[in-house]
């Protein structure tokens, strides 16, 4: 069953698309980082390594049910045949666990798209190019749309423009407010337009993160650079200000898609 936590009124519904290794090492990847550092991170989220020293990661959406509104983050890897097959377990199992959790597709009245990567945008359009969220606007930054052929141009015509046909595609400028208490931010850096999503009630808050940050070693040193971040210093600086802004709420959580456990305390 989905891993539920809540926020004032709000639900907050942790769907795992999938598991799996990542496609090269993860000292490829996070060059930086020292032995210390990697044990460090090991011992606080020890499931985001394999018994062989992989870089284990979830594949995680997060479903934000609040009053009337069913929100979506992130579409996951998707079926079989989406673009994200080349390196992800697929077909994902999304549809499964919204069902587990009581959610329709035709419930989900907004999408929020964190980025453009193959791994978070594959349920958004299936088939021949149908929206799997018919009655869904897809949220997204504008900077995120204008760079989709510098980040992957298969996704213009996969995903962008099947929603544009359709009228579902909205794009954003900067933060932007979706309901009380429900806030998309702009957190560049992975991405050009890459935005995550906060929810806040009196004294609590849940950030789902996106890939502001991708492994346990940069929640617990923001600073560390990830390999295959597009503006490594402006994805330092977005990272940084939100996990501070974070742990001043006296009880909050983070929502990343790629660590062991769903919802993860800020240290």
């Amino acid at each position: 069953m989905p891993v539920i936590r809540t926020v004032g009124v709000a639900e907050v519904i942790a769907l795992e698309d999938g598991v799996g290794p990542f496609f090269r090492p993860r000292e490829e990847v996070f060059p930086e980082a020292t032995l210390e550092q990697w044990h460090r991170a090991d011992a606080f989220d020890p499931d985001t390594a394999t018994t062989e020293g992989q870089w284990l990661l979830r594949f995680r959406c997060y479903a934000i049910r609040i009053a009337d509104r069913m929100v979506l983050v992130d579409a996951g890897i998707g079926p079989a045949d989406s673009p994200a097959a080349r390196w992800a377990p697929v077909p994902g199992r999304l549809p499964e666990e919204l069902g587990a959790a009581g959610i329709a597709p035709e419930d989900v009245d907004t999408v929020v798209l964190t980025h453009l990567h193959t791994d978070h945008v594959g349920w958004s359009v299936v088939g021949d190019g149908t929206p799997y969220f018919p009655n869904a606007t897809y949220l997204l930054q504008g900077a995120e749309d204008e760079a989709v052929m510098e980040i992957n141009p298969e996704l213009r015509d996969r995903v962008l423009n099947p929603l544009r046909a359709t009228q579902q595609l909205r794009l954003l400028d900067g933060d932007t407010p979706l309901a009380s208490g429900l806030t998309v931010l702009a957190t560049p850096g992975h991405t050009p337009g890459h935005q995550s999503v906060l929810i806040t009630a009196s004294d609590e808050a849940i950030l789902v993160a996106g890939d502001l940050l991708v492994h346990p070693l940069q929640l617990l040193t923001p600073e560390l650079r990830y390999a295959l971040e597009m503006d490594p210093d402006r994805a330092r600086e977005s990272r940084t200000a939100q996990l501070r802004d974070l742990a001043r709420w006296p009880t909050a959580a983070l929502a990343a898609g790629h660590l062991g456990p769903a919802f993860t305390a800020v240290p």
